[in-house]
């Protein structure tokens, strides 16, 4: 039996288990407990309104069950188990008398059993009792509704049958025992067995092999495929206890019940920027159902990219999207498609690249007809707000800026590609280079090298060292350092592969650039004009129109587009979007009939009041909006704000003094680049000091605080893609703030360079909060630089491990104005604190410390407090989380015997224990100076706590004393808190 203690210790685990099925498998559940009276009529039409989230139903199923009592609670489990055994082929056979003289109550008893049968026949017994007169045309048309699947329509005749007094109940029961007995269940029919092979075989067929950017080489992708970092995505206010780091996952766990935003909605939304690795690891899932090795619960994948989406542009339905546009039945294609809207949970649709994607989310307009012809946008959006094929899992992969707050409302788990990790690096770097030496020595280039170190974290620019790895090898120490840099180089990889053998050239010098330049040029006017129509797939119209001809397209820049529109010739695409972006910028920097003045363009956007770039702008750069439709300014008032901004960065680049004598070499004028350069400065540098200032005045009392707007960092990307140290230091000129705040803004090891580049130029020390970002070991030694001007430094949340502190130890520790270092929910052990204290030793700065969410264990602590013991500046010291036990509370209480400068200790949610309690006592018996102990969550009992308020008895200084959280009965609580107040129960 059931017993209601063990159901409602249960409840959280059975809400899960009833709404990870669909609702299908929910009203399943509801004919099997109204077919044996656990549920009343009156119960089961409460649970069948339209509308309602499935995770309130379940609530409220759990509570009606609960008030029948035990029986009720058993039952409910009888019927989870027999809704689930439903995806078996069924053993219902006629078990029912088709002359009942009570055939209301019998079409409830047998319900589950007739259900099944009326499921594939249901149209036939809607016109068969429409004909007889049972059915008004009007109820007919009811219960026919699009929204409803073959099983609702069944469960829907059924209900009306037990309010009619027409003999249509009667009719029911004796139609339905004539009807054949389903021997398999619809997509074990033939005709849809072919369609799943085929539809298999070609995903199979799409997926199986990874073509390289360049699209010159197919690389089979199980043996190139390397796991990025995908974590759950957490906002500020939102994350978990302080102690706990965002979950990771691998691409297995993508459909866990980890981390939901909206139970009901069933959106796995995945972010990352520009180059991280979205469409490999979408590409990996499709292989990885293709070829039976996961994600076997769905039994129909459908993969779409909505760059080649927003190319339709006639309307068409949900069966035109995924038949035409995906895979076509050869047989039933009827049938198939009411399987597949009668089985919406056994359905995976995915949409990669939702950024391209010219048309802003917005559910203002719902549809919810699966056969009737929409747009494509209407066709997307309410499919992502599950107005259509509700209950289908749907994978959204974006970049974040395009992800907006009406579109996160309908997303269940929203995810962040983070790219490599280091040891990601290494991976795909041996996995691509698999010649004996090859890969060691990329690696240890790239470790000499950390500003090319840095960009290979995104997995575009570890594909360009693979791909430019014998020009890398053979420069030794002249390796780029900024984006723009690497683009150059591989522009260098392809011209000289393009050159005859006996002519190429050793380098990208003048003459190599020359000989090619209207080339570029033609690709640079086809991709600017691509950005500003929001447009990423070409026609030939459009090439021709943009001048680029067979020899253009030979270079390799442009391929063919991935899942080309079926019917039309295969358009192309350039290589990623970044390179989009790159040849844009090359078209801005180097073509003769484009106006100096249309750069400032670039800084702005077609809606200056609404995106936060534009506010970083001053009013001179923002033109009037008479632009000529098709001009440069029109174009770039057009494109989206991320490919603006990426454009932005290579065009500062393109500008730099290092690369002005190549570009020189290709301009009639040199004046006119001059002219370029010049503006593109001047606009840089005036908009970071116009936001600067723009900065409010702090509160009295308080230093001058900042926290960065998107546009921000990539401001000071592009002053880093110029490398002019003038310019930098002009650009934070006069700025006064105390505080910059930059969580949360996708900061990566190149956006640490740049920050670095930037902020040592600053005249006043700055607290600089890095939390909740992509810093890593690598992006700890790209922020090297700027540490000098630091007063405070917060990287929680950072993938930071023993590596990156001995870095940091190695130059923070040095800096007088270092007062506070943050390094919270890191991945940071006991070696990582050794080496910490050893650098605590000659510190004399340093007042707080945030160690928490480590790992630095017993050893850890130890190495800490013997450093702290002398040290004469740190008050506050977290270790919160760092599973500390017994030795190493006893070597923090030997510290605090001789420490007169502590003033908190955090030690919560570790394993001190009674022992270590008794070894803190002790200590604080000789203490002077702390002022609070926090001990909640050590599985503590009473026995720690007498040991405590011994302690107090001699200690006047200590003013609260943390036990949350620990072992205390009612009783022992009231009585330890009357002893001592200070004792914080």
């Amino acid at each position: 039996m059931c017993s209601h203690e063990a159901f409602q210790a249960q409840r959280s685990q059975l809400v899960e288990l009833l709404v990870s099925g669909s609702l299908e498998g929910f009203e399943s559940i509801l004919d099997w407990l109204l077919s044996w009276e656990v549920l009343s009529w009156e119960d089961y039409e409460g649970f069948s309104l339209l509308g309602q989230p499935l995770s309130h139903l379940a609530r409220r199923l759990l509570d009606t069950v609960w008030n029948k009592g035990g029986w009720g609670c058993e039952q409910l489990i009888t019927a989870v188990q027999k809704s689930q055994a439903d995806s078996q082929p069924p053993e219902l056979s006629g078990c029912w008398d088709p002359h009942s003289p009570h055939p209301v109550r019998d079409l409830q008893r047998h319900r589950p059993a007739i259900v099944r049968r009326l499921y594939s026949h249901v149209e036939d017994v809607l016109d068969r009792t429409q004909e007889q007169g049972f059915i008004s045309r009007y109820e007919s048309d009811e219960i026919r509704l699009p929204i409803f699947t073959s099983s609702q329509r069944a469960r829907r005749l059924l209900n009306l049958a037990t309010v009619k007094t027409n003999g249509l109940a009667a009719f029911l029961l004796q139609h339905v025992q004539e009807l054949p007995v389903p021997l398999a269940l619809p997509f074990e029919d033939a005709a849809c067995k072919k369609y799943m092979t085929k539809l298999r075989t070609t995903v199979s067929a799409q997926s199986r092999f990874l073509s390289t950017y360049d699209g010159a080489e197919n690389l089979c992708l199980e043996e190139i495929y390397t796991e990025n970092v995908l974590e759950i995505r957490t906002e500020a206010g939102t994350a978990g206890p302080p102690q706990q780091s965002p979950a990771t996952l691998r691409l297995e766990e993508l459909f866990s019940t980890r981390g939901h935003i909206n139970g009901d909605a069933d959106t796995v939304l995945v972010v990352g920027e520009a180059g991280s690795g979205k469409s490999t690891l979408l590409q990996q899932l499709h292989l990885l159902w293709a070829s039976g090795r996961g994600f076997q619960e769905f039994l129909f994948v459908f993969p779409f990219s909505c760059r080649q989406l927003q190319c339709l542009a006639k309307p068409l339905s949900m069966q035109m999207l995924l038949f035409e546009h995906c895979c076509w039945p050869d047989l039933g294609q009827q049938d198939i498609f009411q399987v597949l809207l009668d089985h919406p949970e056994r359905i995976l649709l995915t949409f990669d690249g939702f950024d391209e994607f010219r048309f802003r989310f917005t559910d203002r307009e719902r549809h919810c007809s699966p056969t009737t012809p929409t747009s494509v946008q209407s066709l997307l959006f309410n499919l992502l707000q599950g107005n259509l094929l509700k209950n289908a899992h749907k994978v959204l992969t974006s970049r974040p800026d395009a992800v907006s707050a009406g579109l996160r409302k309908h997303v269940r788990v929203e995810l962040n590609l983070k790219g490599f990790s280091e040891e990601g690096i290494e991976l795909y770097l041996r996995k691509r280079h698999r010649e004996p030496g090859v890969a060691d020595r990329l690696i240890r280039l790239l470790r000499a090298t950390s500003a090319l170190h840095g960009l290979c974290h995104m997995p575009v620019f570890s594909w360009m060292v693979s791909k430019c790895h014998q020009e890398l090898l053979l420069q030794g120490g002249g390796s780029p350092k900024t984006t723009t840099d690497m683009y150059l180089l591989i522009l260098q990889h392809f011209l000289l592969h393009a050159c005859p053998p006996d002519s190429a050239a050793h380098g990208l010098g003048p003459s190599l650039l020359r000989g090619r330049l209207p080339t570029l040029l033609h690709l640079g006017l086809l991709a600017l004009r691509g950005l500003g129509t929001c447009c990423y797939v070409f026609s030939a119209k459009q090439l021709q129109a943009a001048y680029v001809n067979s020899e253009d397209v030979s270079l390799g820049f442009l391929v063919q587009a991935k899942r080309a529109v079926p019917g039309s010739t295969a358009p192309l695409e350039f290589l990623h979007i970044t390179f989009q972006c790159f040849f844009a910028a090359f078209y801005l920097a180097l073509s003769a009939d484009m106006s100096p003045s249309s750069l400032r363009h670039l800084f702005n956007c077609h809606k200056p009041s609404s995106l936060p770039l534009a506010r970083l702008l001053p009013k001179l750069c923002v033109r009037g909006s008479g632009c000529k439709e098709g001009s440069v300014a029109a174009l770039l008032q057009e494109a989206e704000l991320h490919n603006l901004q990426i454009t932005a960065a290579f065009l500062a680049g393109l500008l730099s003094q290092e690369h002005r004598d190549l570009l020189a070499e290709c301009q009639a004028s040199e004046k006119a680049l001059l002219r370029r350069q010049a503006c593109a400065r001047w606009c840089l540098a005036r908009s970071l000091h116009k936001h600067f200032h723009s900065i409010p005045s702090a509160v009295p009392g308080e230093a001058k605080s900042m926290h960065a707007m998107p546009g921000f960092i990539w401001l000071i990307r592009s002053l880093y893609e110029m490398q002019e140290e003038r310019l930098a230091r002009e650009a934070v000129r006069g700025l006064n703030v105390g505080h910059l705040k930059l969580t949360f803004c996708s900061v990566g090891p190149a956006e640490c360079a740049a920050l670095a580049f930037v902020l040592r130029h600053l005249q006043q020390p700055v607290a600089l909060q890095l939390d909740h970002n992509s810093v890593g070991d690598i992006g700890v030694e790209q922020l090297l630089p700027c540490l000098s001007v630091c007063k405070a430094l917060y990287l929680r949340d950072n993938n930071i491990s023993d590596r990156g502190i001995c870095k940091l130890v190695e130059h923070a520790l040095h800096c007088e104005q270092l007062q506070k270092l943050a390094l919270g929910n890191n991945h940071i052990t006991a070696a990582g604190a050794q080496v910490l204290a050893h650098g605590l030793r000659a510190n004399t700065s340093l007042q707080f410390l945030g160690f928490w969410g480590n790992k630095v264990g017993d050893k850890g602590a130890q190495a800490l407090a013997e450093a702290l013991g002398d040290h004469q500046s740190l008050r506050w010291l977290s270790l919160v989380g760092n599973n500390i036990g017994s030795v190493g509370a006893r070597a923090l209480a030997l510290m605090l015997e001789k420490n007169v400068a502590l003033e908190e200790l955090c030690l919560e949610e570790n394993h001190v224990q009674d022992e270590g309690v008794c070894f803190l006592a002790e200590g604080l018996k000789r203490n002077s100076t702390l002022k609070v102990l926090k001990l909640s969550n050590n599985c503590i009992t009473s026995l720690g706590a007498e040991a405590l308020l011994q302690a107090l008895e001699k200690n006047d200084t200590i003013m609260e004393v943390w036990l949350r959280g620990n072992t205390f009965s009612p009783e022992e609580t009231g009585k330890l808190s009357r002893r001592d107040t200070r004792l914080l129960l």
